[in-house]
Parts: structure tokens; sequence; C-alpha cells
């Protein structure tokens, strides 16, 4: 006897379509390794759908009002606020996530995220209007970009996507957006409910592989391409966006120092470290996995984190104890596997390094210490729940080794001397600088990076403006 597998489906000008061809992309649950579910596999016919709809929807949404757009996103908002049992159901399926952790950690956020975006539509600010030459008058008018189109991860499909369509739709755009292959399942739900609330054509949801994403950025239609995903998917965005000068948005990859000082408290920075190391399987961009300790107090902190990491449960998602779920697919398994599996000799695991279970896609709470700044593992982002730990032995080396890599999305600073922490969130080369803490995020503060961890604002009124233009208008006074 087999389980048939639900059939998930692209939403298209309001209604649900199979891909135009018929093809499908088996779907996994990553807690259990099996399939699920079958997701449509689009290609460009579909890309092409989806471009229509949102075209042609698009200038009677720009046309409506801010206070129009901020009572469908208050609806919105409400809306998933009522299904939060469903959304929560789909985002397990798909990534494996503790339901407790999911329900507290990811459904507030993405509800309040999405209001602050409907207030934010009705702050469309230009300069004022003035004379800046005699017999004329300027005014800066803020507009949408227009169509949009959106790739999210799959480390966080439902945040992601609202971080996406929130700000782009308050400011008068209209939406495609891509979830990852893997990940469709509360994408989808979202489609659904959303659907229910604005108008056709409005949102639009194509699911599929790496070559639908690449044709829709490549599509002629979007103004806007906006992706969240690894360094080299963001350079092929901007690359195939290069081709007819799309604007683009992308928040790509991270290897947050958390620099500790001697004057720490070892035992509360070990218990917020570990956290935020080792949540959501360190499958975060601004996870704190890479953390470099004052050598006075090195074996101490390694000592405790291991401590720490011993303690940290990985396991199921109904299991109320679990700090995380599983790696989001065996590729990533396979990935994280093998930058333990080519540590140098120099390098020593503390705790973990190991999958755990042969079931779904586990990997125990991992500690490594011993590493040089050029290794593989410090130079390159992880993403599994794996800490390095380094020992510096002034502020300036702490400072080389914080800025030495390649990502400049986020960080911190672990100390009681005030002064030393403003020295060290000025000169750290990073998007964004938490001192005595790690990963928490508003709605009000941008997130985004420098260098190759992208470039572009989410969250905020910054995020806000990246999705519209400027046009000045000057009018003369005779």
């Amino acid at each position: 006897m087999t389980t048939e597998l639900r059939r998930l489906r692209n939403y298209i000008n309001g209604e649900f379509r199979d891909a135009a061809d018929g093809r499908t992309i088996d779907v996994i649950n990553p807690a259990t390794g099996e399939v699920y579910a079958t997701s449509p596999l689009s290609g460009q016919a579909d890309v092409d759908a989806a471009m229509e709809a949102a075209a042609a929807a698009f200038p009677a949404w720009r046309d409506s009002t801010p206070a129009e757009r901020q009572k469908v996103l208050l609806k919105i908002a409400d809306a998933f606020e009522e299904r939060a049992e469903d959304l929560i159901a789909a985002e397990v399926e798909n990534t494996g996530k503790p339901v407790a952790l999911t329900a507290s950690e990811e459904i507030p956020p993405m509800v309040d995220q999405i209001r602050f975006f409907a207030g934010a539509a009705r702050l469309l600010e230009g300069r004022s209007a003035g004379e800046y030459m005699e017999g004329l008058t300027s005014i800066v008018r803020r507009e949408p970009v227009g169509v949009c189109a959106q790739v999210a991860p799959w480390n966080y499909p439902m945040m992601m996507a609202v971080w996406k369509f929130a700000p782009a739709l308050a400011a008068g755009n209209t939406v495609v957006l891509k979830p990852s292959d893997t990940t469709p399942a509360s994408t989808v739900l979202m489609a659904e409910i959303i659907g229910r609330i604005v108008p056709k054509g409005v949102f639009n949801v194509v699911c599929g592989d790496r070559d639908t994403g690449r044709a829709m950025v490549e599509h002629p239609t979007p103004a806007m391409a906006s992706i969240t995903g690894s360094v080299r998917a963001g350079m092929q965005v901007a690359e195939s966006a290069a081709k007819d000068v799309k604007r683009v948005h992308l928040e790509l990859g991270g290897k947050a120092p958390v620099v500790v000082f001697e004057d720490t408290d070892i035992e509360k920075a070990v218990e917020d470290i570990s956290g935020a190391g080792f949540f959501n399987a360190g499958q975060d961009c601004t996870a704190a996995t890479r953390v470099l300790v004052h050598e006075s107090i090195h074996d101490e902190f390694v000592s405790a984190l291991a401590k720490a990491a011993a303690a940290t449960k990985t396991g199921q998602p109904d299991d109320e104890d679990v700090a995380y779920g599983p790696l989001n697919n065996a590729n990533q398994l396979k990935q994280v596997s093998g930058f333990i599996d080519r540590l140098p000799a120099h390098a020593k695991v503390e705790a973990g390094g190991q999958r755990v279970g042969d079931k779904g896609y586990f990997y125990a709470p991992t500690v490594v210490s011993g590493l040089k700044q050029d290794d593989e593992i410090i130079q390159n982002e992880v993403f599994g729940p794996v800490i390095t730990v380094q020992s510096f032995t002034d502020e300036a080396q702490a400072l080389e080794y914080a800025n030495g890599v390649e990502y400049a999305l986020a960080s911190s600073v672990w100390t009681k001397d005030h002064a030393r922490a403003m020295r060290m969130s000025k000169a750290l080369d990073f998007g964004c600088v938490w001192i005595n803490t790690h990963i928490p995020l508003v709605a009000e503060m941008p997130h985004g990076g420098f260098k190759k961890s992208g470039y572009g604002k989410d969250l905020s009124g910054y995020g806000f403006e990246d999705y519209t233009r400027i046009k000045h208008v000057m009018t003369s006074l005779g």
C-alpha cells in the first residue's frame, strides 16, 4: 500500500497550475529523508505566464493608494496569524525544524514584519519641493520599480519570502516569487492565503530549480531581481541582470566573526554564542560560527563551549527538547561532513563531528579548535552546526582575523569595555555589529552585508526604499 504524494502547484494570475509541460520535482522531508510531495519543475512557458500576469497587474497596483496597499498587507498579516498552525506544519515538512521553535521564533516576527511594511507603505517620501533655479520648482517622486523577480532560500523559506514580497508589495510593485526547489510547500500555502486578498497577478509563485530561477532573472519583464542565496548564485544573478541593466538586490553568504575579549562573562557568552551558532542547525548567514577568543581565556572558553555543544540536542520536529532539526538536504549534509573530513592535522574536534542517526540529515553540534586563519573551514561558509574557535593576542589581531574573509554580513563583539566595543564596531567591516549579543533582528533595522555578502538591505525603511525608484519633476512657475 502506497501513500499518495501531495501535489504542489504554481500560483499564477490568481490560479493554481501545474508546470506547462507537466514536469515535477520530488520534495523530501529532511527529518525523514522521505519524499512527501511533488512540486512543479517550471520552464520558460511558466515563467512567461507569471511575468505576463505580474506586468498586467502592475499599473492598477502601482496606482492604488498607500492606504489601500496598507490595508491589504494588514489583512495578509492577520490571515497568517489565523493560519499559523497550517504554516508551521508546512514549514516543518519543508525543513524538519522543531515545531515549538517555528511557532515561537518565526510566525511572530513574520507577522510583525508584514505589519511594519504595511506602515511603511504610507511613507513613500521624497525630499521637500523647492526652487533651486529661478522660476522653477523641483519635486522628487518615489515610485515602485515594476515587476520584481524574487528567489528565496531554503534555510528560512517562510520568513525570507516575507522579507521579499512585503516591501515589494508595500511599495506598489508586483511579484513573481520562486521558493527553493527543496522547500516549496510553505510558499505555495502562502500563495493560497495571499491570493484570497490581493488582486490577481499581483503575487505569483513559480516553483522549480536553478534553471527556473535563471529564466526569471534573464526574463525581459522584471525591473528588479532579488535573491537570497549563495555567493555563486548571487554572482550569476548579477551577471545575468547586467545584460539588460536590471536592478539587483543580493543577500548572500556570511562568516560572522564573534570576538570575545578577556573581560567577558564566559558562562553567559558561551550560552548565548552556542545558541546563536547552533540555531537552525547553523543554517543562517549570520550564525555565530567563527569565534575569536583572547588567548588568556581561550582554553577555558573552548572547554565551556564543548560542554555546551555536548548538551545541545538535535532531533525530530515534535521533540520539544531539541535545539535544532536536520540539515536541509542530502547535499548540505555532504558539504558539512566534508568540511570536517578535510580538517587539517593541527585542528582538534572538541565536540561532535559526525552525523546523528541514519534517518534524515541530522548533524551533531560540533566545536573545532586549533585552527589557522587560512584554513578552509575559517575562510568558507559551512552553513551547518559547526562552531570554529581561534585565539588572538590583542585588539589589532582580532580585527585582522575578523575582517580577513570575503564575507561581510554580520559580526559581534563581547566585552565590558564600552570604548573598545565602539572602536571594534567602527572597524569591523560587516553590515551588522552586535555587542554582547548575537543574532537578534528587528523589522525597524536594516539587514544586509558588504563585500561578497551582497548589497541592498532587507527589513527597515532602507529595505523598503530598495524597492522604489527616484524621479525628479521640475515645473516652470511661469
